[in-house]
């Protein structure tokens, strides 16, 4: 015989509180793209979302109860946030459907580790709110201090989700906010600092429904609240960059070849094949012919010494006869100094000047390999082999490319390169921005290519694109898209989409690309500058907590 456990007002607020977190977390999911929800809407509901998990923190009553409810919402934000990690594991991965949802919800809890550390840490230097103290009433700079430390914790805790074990920021809170004012903070502080700003207003926002409080204990912690939105708007309004040489008549493939006949034998030749007849295609009615033609990652799906011996000479021919310069995405194999094989995912150039042999030997001047590679797909982390073995997805093991790397120089342009989810890692895109300790020049123009086949027609891509927009708004640097399926697009130096291709669609893209010059304060400095007065705000939180003591 079972008895009932009694339906208690504290039991039924529990599960209150439950169900808005799981409603905030999958609100949070859906702001880092456009779609289901509009641009206009992205930086509202991820404030109020947010909103609602600072609220919650600031009020819970123990550091336990903190963490649980951080872990909450961030698991149900990744695990709905990166649900397209399913279609790669198990429609392309050919792993076992529980294992590949079990390995997507494994990823999304171990995520979830870092915001809930940070709701049990600002809880821990916060104390509880005076407000939740009967006769005490807190005073305003009391709440102006709570809501910064909040917005510091989480800071801190969203960086070093993205350093450590090789580091994952995707989602990162900035990403919903490429379009609102607060996208001002982000060539002064990159997406750390907005990060801040963000959970800053989120926190202030939460205090309108605190309760117990007068306007004047709120005042203070909002009008800071909307003096960064202010700044960040007035910010927003500088040109970091100028123009540097002669606009760039660009040619952007999109091939469209499904993920599933991509490396299937009988089929790349039909991929290739695909993806010159679109690079050499002539130029539409108005348009001039192409300067640069700008192909995928991994056009080609097998190492460049694998290819038939004509293969890289009717490339290189293509080249001569439009008088351009091709890039495209490559998995290399070449010998190093000491005759060890070293094996990049890679972009290379070439014109009609270019001989097939130095191709096929990847012996090339304008050569960028790839430096921050993919974790179980291109290299196996420490103990998790076993995971591997379960999928069937080639081209793993690579070695990594150096730490700044010369962008490819094309006309009077320079183009410095990344591939896939390299522009996650915005600090890492910087030294090829400055100009080298050889004096080699700065890059004028960031090139992405990417292969998002492997999620489908999912919010992967466009959340892709909204990370390529923040890295131009931080650099104040264009960029050119190129990708197997898409999103391919040219973002203009402040963050604007100009031009795209449908996702999952065949076709080029032609457009003029202007390359800027001149440094923004966060391409001189990186993530220090933020990262520094997070580091401070903890220490102060830190102090205050051992005095209260």
């Amino acid at each position: 015989m079972t008895t009932a456990v009694p339906d208690t007002p504290a039991r039924r607020a529990a599960w209150m509180r439950r169900g808005a977190l799981v409603l905030a977390g999958v609100l949070q999911a859906l702001c880092f793209a456009p779609g289901p929800l509009p641009t206009a809407l992205l930086a509202v509901v991820q404030i109020l979302s947010l909103g609602v998990l600072a609220r919650l923190t600031l009020t819970a009553p123990s550091v336990r109860r903190a963490a649980l409810d951080g872990g909450l919402f961030a698991l149900v934000t990744y695990a709905v946030g990166l649900y397209w990690l399913y279609i790669s594991l198990h429609v392309y991965g050919y792993m076992a459907a529980p294992l590949a949802a079990g390995g997507v919800l494994a990823l999304a809890a171990y995520l979830a580790l870092y915001p809930a550390a940070a709701c049990a840490l600002a809880r821990w230097l916060t104390v509880r709110p005076a407000a939740a103290t009967p006769g005490r009433p807190p005073g305003a700079v009391t709440w102006l201090r709570h809501t910064a430390t909040w917005a510091a914790t989480w800071t801190a805790f969203e960086w070093l989700r993205g350093v450590i074990m090789s580091g994952f920021p995707w989602l990162n809170i900035a990403y919903g906010h490429v379009d609102s004012p607060l996208a001002g903070w982000v060539p002064l502080f990159g997406a750390y600092g907005l990060a801040f700003a963000a959970a800053f207003v989120a926190a202030a926002v939460a205090l309108l429904v605190a309760n117990g409080l007068a306007w004047r204990q709120r005042a203070l912690t909002l009008g800071v609240a909307g003096a960064l939105l202010v700044v960040g708007g007035v910010v927003a309004l500088i040109g970091w960059s100028s123009p540097a040489g002669n606009p760039l008549a660009v040619r952007l493939v999109q091939g469209n070849v499904p993920q599933s006949q991509k490396f299937e034998p009988a089929l790349m030749e039909q991929g290739i094949i695909k993806h010159m007849r679109l690079a050499a295609q002539p130029a539409s009615a108005g348009k001039p012919a192409p300067d640069f033609v700008l192909l995928p990652e991994t056009v080609l799906p097998v190492f460049q010494d694998q290819l038939p011996p004509n293969t890289w000479e009717i490339w290189r021919s293509l080249a001569a006869r439009t008088n351009a310069t091709f890039a495209m995405g490559v998995p290399l194999h070449r010998q190093d100094a000491d005759g060890q094989s070293i094996y990049t995912n890679s972009v290379v150039a070439f014109d009609g000047n270019t001989t097939a042999k130095s191709l096929e030997t990847a012996n090339v001047d304008r050569l960028y390999d790839k430096r921050h590679l993919v974790p179980f797909g291109e290299y196996v982390p420490t103990g998790f082999r076993w995971f591997v073995n379960a999928m069937q997805i080639p081209l793993g093991d690579f070695n990594r490319g150096p730490e700044r790397q010369t962008p490819f120089a094309v006309r009077d342009q320079h183009i410095a390169f990344n591939i896939c989810y390299e522009d996650l890692f915005g600090d890492e895109l910087l030294p090829a921005i400055r100009t080298g300790a050889d004096g080699a020049p700065g890059a004028t123009i960031l090139a992405n290519v990417s292969n998002l086949g492997w999620f489908g027609d999912s919010w992967a891509l466009r959340q892709h694109l909204q990370i390529g927009r923040l890295r131009t708004i931080e650099t104040a640097r264009p960029m050119l898209a190129a990708t197997n399926t898409g999103l391919t697009a040219l973002i203009d130096a402040r963050g604007r989409v100009i031009d795209s291709i449908p996702s999952h669609t065949s076709g080029v893209l032609e457009v003029s690309v202007q390359g800027m010059t001149g440094l923004t304060p966060y391409t001189r400095w990186g993530d220090g500058p933020a990262l520094l007065i997070v580091g401070l705000m903890l220490v102060a939180g830190m102090s205050w907590r051992m005095r209260r003591r």
